[in-house]
């Protein structure tokens, strides 16, 4: 699976997505990390630290995406536009890039700026223009 699903990412568009991931991150200071994953829960790019382990913040981000697509159906909210995991030390932001992927952010804190979402839909409409 994991096979097909590095197919349809080209070696050069994997490239152009860990750029886009690190100039989120270099021009918005509450972005702590970010990763770019396959609805099927596998790391296409990611701009998270050494000590991250990447599998689980695949499956994880998969996972959380899964949950809030069916959470908006079954509960008549509509399209999925962001599932938003606010802990004390910061949040996880999971949007979906297209039919195929999700843009994972991790966040400061502090974050709660409506334009650090406009990037990050940004980013993630890049993203999906990609995969």
């Amino acid at each position: 699976m994991k096979d097909e699903v590095y197919k349809m990412v080209k070696k050069t568009e994997i490239k152009t997505l860990t750029g886009l991931l690190k100039s989120l991150k270099s021009s918005i200071q509450e972005v702590e990390a970010s990763s770019v994953v396959s609805v099927d829960g596998f790391m296409l790019a990611s701009a998270l630290p050494q000590t991250t382990h990447k599998e689980r913040v695949a499956v994880m981000s998969a996972a959380i995406h899964s949950l809030g697509e069916t959470a908006a159906r079954e509960l008549g909210r509509g399209e999925l536009s962001e599932v938003y995991v606010k802990g004390e030390n910061g949040s996880v932001v999971v949007i979906p890039s297209g039919k195929n992927a999700v843009l994972t952010t991790l966040t400061k804190a502090d974050n709660g700026s409506d334009s650090v979402s406009q990037d990050m839909k940004r980013t993630a409409d890049e993203v999906a223009k990609l995969v």
